[in-house]
């Protein structure tokens, strides 16, 4: 992990298209700018960990529930 040091207005880049900016500080809280290409998802952490565990019950469809939706098409 890189940690750094940063002040209010100051920045860090992330490859070409990723610029993370210290917006504020309030406290123990840290506001921060991201700029990034519209077709990069950024998230809280603890928001991408809940995507990820939908989407791994979600790949775990018994063949039950795929016949039900199969039928449910057809009708």
């Amino acid at each position: 992990m890189l940690v750094l040091t940063r002040k209010i207005g100051e920045s860090i880049q992330i490859g070409d298209d990723i610029e993370v900016k210290v917006v504020s500080v309030n406290g123990d809280q840290i506001k921060l700018g991201i700029e990034a290409p519209k077709h990069i998802d950024i998230h809280r952490s603890e928001i991408y960990q809940q995507i990820l565990q939908e989407n791994r019950n979600a790949s775990k469809l018994t063949l039950d529930t795929i016949n039900l939706l199969k039928n449910t098409k057809n009708d």
